[in-house]
């Protein structure tokens, strides 16, 4: 269970980070590239290291796991997983769909959920078995029914140009079977959208722990579905995620097994 000052110590974080990308929107001068398109900037790093060392001046001993390499070992059953900046490539070109994710992990489970959009100043906090809100309002999934009828999102995955896998080939078939399919390029945000009913199903494929393990608590918390793309358990390791509003969730996992 998280308590009153690790909540604290997450909203303070994300609420620092959000001002550090704010400041440096439009001026990012130094971009590296992890991959042929997976860029990284120098706020990412800075958005990092206010995080790491806000969370480290309370508790020295937790674990923490961090996108760009602040990651520490702990004594603690308590691990943080951070992404700094979730939707890099859209920050870099100033494209406003970006945002910071946090959750706090106890003994392997996540029981705490931060996403913090600073353009929109939409804050999504998640905590196991008390539900999912959005600017301190409870917040549910959709109550689309079919597929046909839904808003759909998605994203692609950085080795797109030389992997096997791309997700070309479903989001072919989900643009043929719903009503639409967005792709913003931020999967903790996409997730959240999930949450709070604006998209009423989300899978993508190749995401890291940082990507997904507050966004898809809040889709749970939010009485969403969460699982692989067979609709069996999902954990951070498993290398595809479904999140739905669980009405359309066996349609979603027809498509994706070809049926």
């Amino acid at each position: 269970m998280a308590d009153k000052k690790m909540k604290e110590t997450a909203l303070k974080a994300v609420h620092e980070a959000g001002k550090i990308l704010m400041h440096g929107l439009g001026r990012v001068y130094e971009i590296n590239y992890k991959r042929e398109i997976d860029l990284v900037t120098e706020i990412d790093r800075l958005s990092e290291e206010r995080i790491v060392t806000t969370i480290r001046n309370q508790y020295p001993d937790h674990e923490i796991l961090a996108e760009e390499g602040g990651t520490r070992k702990g004594s603690s059953p308590y691990r943080w997983i951070i992404d700094p900046l979730d939707g890099t490539t859209n920050y870099a070109h100033g494209y406003p769909c970006f945002c910071i994710s946090i959750a706090l992990e106890e003994a392997g489970e996540v029981i705490y959920g931060v996403v913090y959009d600073p353009t929109r100043e939409e804050l999504f906090i998640g905590e196991k078995g008390k539900g999912a809100k959005l600017n301190g309002k409870p917040i549910s999934v959709s109550k689309t029914e079919k597929l046909t009828n839904s808003l759909l999102c998605t994203g692609f995955p950085y080795d797109i140009r030389e992997g096997r896998e791309t997700n070309l080939n479903h989001f072919q078939k989900f643009m043929m079977k719903s009503q639409a399919v967005r792709r913003d390029g931020a999967a903790a945000l996409d997730l959240c959208y999930v949450a709070a009913g604006r998209f009423d199903g989300y899978w993508e494929l190749k995401l890291s722990p940082w990507d997904v393990a507050a966004g898809s608590l809040l889709v749970k918390e939010a009485g969403g579905t969460v699982t692989d793309f067979e609709g069996k358990h999902f954990t951070l390791s498993s290398p595809k995620i479904l999140a739905s509003n669980g009405r359309i969730h066996r349609e979603i996992v027809e498509v994706l097994r070809g049926m």
